[in-house]
């Protein structure tokens, strides 16, 4: 059975690794998929690759920092395709990480706070109101394990994903009588997504150790003693955005491999 086959699907930040790889399940389970950003090479790229896997994908370019763009490119998706049911955001907001909050200047520190707020403003409030107006749909985005825990040298980035979530429980609360739903997926940060596998590879190199063993070394002290792929965080994705999960909102899937525990 495909979970979202009939809905139409819009993914923000679509040529990345996390928009790609929720792009990819939203496709197998049957979805019509409009990949968004601002640059169109690496979405053509990406649609060509899913459209060779039988998926009807569409590209479209936008600035989720610009309101009117975001709109603008809604009405372009409802043309080729009605309304839209589900949408998911994984764009950068360019967080800045690696040094002590008390050696940060504010700009640098308030980065990803105003880029995470700003973009989920513009994306949430849009679909927010075009679902409200057309039966009802769900608003997906992506956070990780700092939204709910303190980490050394995490600037804003925390902060940023804290402040996101509590914004879609606002959003859920205001719009669910209109149908709307608003979740998230926490993440711990893939090992296959390259940030990640970048940071990953050089500490392993700093401890001579494989890619392997840096992974376990991770995982150790999470129940499942791995940490989660980027298709297990997509599928998390495609489960909260079909009707399986109809009954939530303003609320997260943890797909930590318990590496947080509720």
């Amino acid at each position: 059975m495909m979970l979202l086959k009939g809905k139409t699907a819009v993914v923000y930040g679509g040529s990345g690794a996390v928009g790609g790889a929720v792009a990819k399940a939203f496709v197998r389970e049957g979805a019509v998929v409009h990949l968004v950003a601002r640059g169109r090479e690496r979405l053509e790229a990406a649609a060509a690759e899913l459209r060779s896997q039988g998926g009807e994908v569409h590209v479209g370019t936008a600035d989720a920092f610009d309101r009117a763009a975001v709109e603008a490119h809604l009405k372009d998706v409802v043309a080729i395709s009605g309304p839209v049911n589900i949408v998911f955001s994984a764009i950068d907001w360019g967080d800045a990480q690696g040094n002590d909050l008390i050696d940060l200047d504010f700009d640098r520190f308030i980065m990803p706070v105003e880029r995470g707020l700003k973009s989920w403003f513009n994306i949430g409030g849009v679909y927010a109101r075009h679902m409200g107006e057309n039966g009802g749909g769900t608003i997906l985005g992506i956070t990780a394990n700092a939204a709910r825990e303190a980490y050394n040298q995490m600037g804003g980035f925390g902060i940023a994903c804290a402040a996101v979530e509590h914004y879609l429980r606002h959003l859920a609360v205001e719009n669910g009588p209109k149908g709307v739903r608003c979740c998230w997926v926490r993440s711990p940060g893939s090992p296959d997504a390259p940030g990640v596998r970048e940071a990953w590879l050089i500490h392993a190199r700093e401890k001579g150790i494989t890619f392997e063993e840096m992974h376990a070394e991770v995982a150790k002290d999470t129940p499942l003693r791995r940490i989660s792929s980027l298709a297990q965080v997509a599928d998390a994705v495609v489960l909260l955005g079909s009707d399986l999960a109809s009954s939530m909102t303003a609320t997260l899937a943890n797909a930590t491999g318990g590496g947080q525990v509720d």
